[in-house]
Formats: C-alpha cells, sequence, structure tokens
C-alpha cells in the first residue's frame, strides 16, 4: 500500500468514527442507551433473530466474557429474551423483545432526523450504504481478528 492510499484510508476511518460518534451522542436522548458492546450484540441479534449465542458472538467479534456481559445487560433491560431451542432443549436461541423493537423504531426516526439533509440524493444514499456494507462484511471476515487489533 503506498502513502496516499495508506492517508486515504486513514482519513476514511476517522471520518466514520466522527460521523458515529455524532450519531452514538444523538441516541442518548431518543433511546435505551447501551454500551458498544451492547449496541453490537443487539444489532446482529435484530438482523438475526433465533441466533444462537455462539453465532451471535463470534459475528460480533467478541470474546465470550465480553459477549456475555453483553447479553446480561440486554436481557435485564428487557431487551433480549432466550428462548428454548424447540428441536435441541440444550441450546437457547436468543430474539429481540417488542421492547427493543419499540427502541429500534425510536432510534429509526432520531437518526433519520438527525440526518435528514446532509445527503438528499437517493443514489447517494444508496452509494454510501453499499459501500459501508462492504466495508463492514470485510472487516468481519478477516479470521480470527477482534476489533481494535493490528492486522
Amino acid at each position: 500500500m503506498d502513502e496516499k492510499q495508506t492517508s486515504q484510508l486513514f482519513e476514511l476511518a476517522d471520518l466514520i468514527l466522527a460521523v458515529g460518534r455524532h450519531i452514538q451522542a444523538s441516541k442518548e436522548a431518543a433511546a435505551e442507551s447501551w454500551t458498544p458492546l451492547e449496541g453490537a450484540v443487539m444489532r446482529f441479534i435484530d438482523r438475526h433473530p433465533g441466533t444462537t449465542p455462539g453465532a451471535a458472538a463470534e459475528a460480533t467479534q467478541l470474546i465470550s466474557s465480553n459477549f456475555s456481559r453483553a447479553l446480561r445487560g440486554l436481557e435485564k433491560r428487557g431487551l433480549v429474551r432466550r428462548d428454548v431451542d424447540e428441536h435441541d432443549a440444550r441450546r437457547v436461541r436468543l430474539y429481540p423483545t417488542d421492547a427493543a423493537q419499540e427502541n429500534l423504531s425510536r432510534l429509526r426516526e432520531a437518526w433519520s432526523r438527525l440526518l435528514d439533509g446532509t445527503i438528499t440524493d437517493t443514489h447517494e444514499i444508496a452509494t454510501v450504504t453499499s459501500a459501508l456494507q462492504r466495508i463492514e462484511a470485510q472487516l468481519a471476515q478477516k479470521p480470527g481478528r477482534r476489533p481494535g487489533e493490528p492486522q
């Protein structure tokens, strides 16, 4: 990688973090507050209802103790429920609760209001969203790497 590409990728990461901080700050007033780890777990469970704790921990790239702590926090606040697997009573499945869905709805409205007018071209929104989805997928596939660890 050359110096120009290194600088561009650093700038991209820095801007993603800066935008994320603004978005995170707006969440505090609009919806249930949680830690960044709890947010990662909640996001995965919401997008994959019925997932197992093991699959969710692997997908979020959290060590088991951090995953367990985040999951307990979400359960304590009534945002996640564990159900016994109907095919294998030794396993549990994780589901977002109605409270989590209400929270997500409030968050959707707050974040949509926050970003309203920042990008008005629907094609540009789709392009940025697609690029960020690709980045997320690529980062999630880096084997054995935890967030924050060097490559």
